[in-house]
């Protein structure tokens, strides 16, 4: 596999805090799919698990070589956290148009948190490209 992108986010959890605190239900279905909600709100750190989640999502646009924008939806990068070891991302709708039209097979995920600070780093990777074999016959 060869990596085609990067992508890292920085998010501070207070400000994940506000907006649930603020937009409730709305803004959690806007950014988060029902196991993400259920598994955030299962953990005792729910505020920083929310933060690291949506870093995540960001981490995977920017991997992409996008960000999020009208067209695609904050759901179509799900994060799960179901076993031990990395999270896995389960990309649909248009995002997923888009990882198949640049060839993108797989997203490897890492998230950590504090209590002010969550980040997250995808990585995309692709097959490697076939290349044709360079001609080594020297010429007389």
């Amino acid at each position: 596999m060869e990596i085609v992108g990067l992508g890292s986010q920085v998010m501070d959890c207070a400000r994940v805090r506000k907006l649930i605190d603020k937009h409730g239900e709305v803004f959690l279905k806007q950014v988060y799919t029902d196991r993400e909600v259920q598994f955030c709100n299962g953990k005792s750190r729910t505020t920083e698990q929310f933060t690291a989640l949506w870093a995540a999502k960001e981490a995977v646009f920017r991997a992409l070589g996008t960000s999020w924008k009208r067209g695609t939806n904050w759901t179509d990068v799900e994060v799960i956290c179901d076993s031990p070891g990395a999270p896995q991302v389960v990309v649909s709708g248009p995002t997923a148009e888009l990882m198949t039209a640049r060839g993108i097979m797989q997203i490897l995920l890492t998230t950590a948190f504090c209590r002010e600070f969550a980040t997250a780093t995808g990585i995309a990777l692709r097959l490697p490209t076939q290349r044709p074999a360079e001609d080594t016959a020297l010429d007389d």
